[in-house]
């Protein structure tokens, strides 16, 4: 399994699961004890680390774009949509990066 992440595909399908994942803990684990137990200290934590994997995608996106000679209007806009809605990342992953 560990040889998936050896290329950039499987590199970019590692930063899009860890983005995915930060986010699921953002929503439902941090906001629910920023504003229902009034404790912001998890939401100051995951939403940098979310931001950092966020950035890594869009970055990693646009190389594999660029290196690959993806057809921006079919592929890359795609992938770099999944990343802007929520959980996008996971859906984008098995509809197009896994057969990548």
């Amino acid at each position: 399994m560990l040889y998936l992440f050896e290329t950039k595909i499987g590199r970019l399908r590692l930063v899009g699961f860890l983005e995915g994942l930060s986010l699921l803990a953002l929503v439902f684990i941090a906001l629910p004890l920023k504003y229902g137990c009034s404790d912001p200290r998890l939401t100051q934590a995951l939403g940098p680390v979310h931001g950092v994997f966020f950035l890594l995608f869009v970055f990693n996106t646009l190389s594999m774009g660029v290196e690959q000679g993806w057809r921006f209007r079919s592929v890359t806009w795609k992938v770099l949509l999944a990343c802007i809605i929520p959980f996008g990342t996971f859906y984008i992953d098995k509809k197009i990066l896994r057969k990548l």
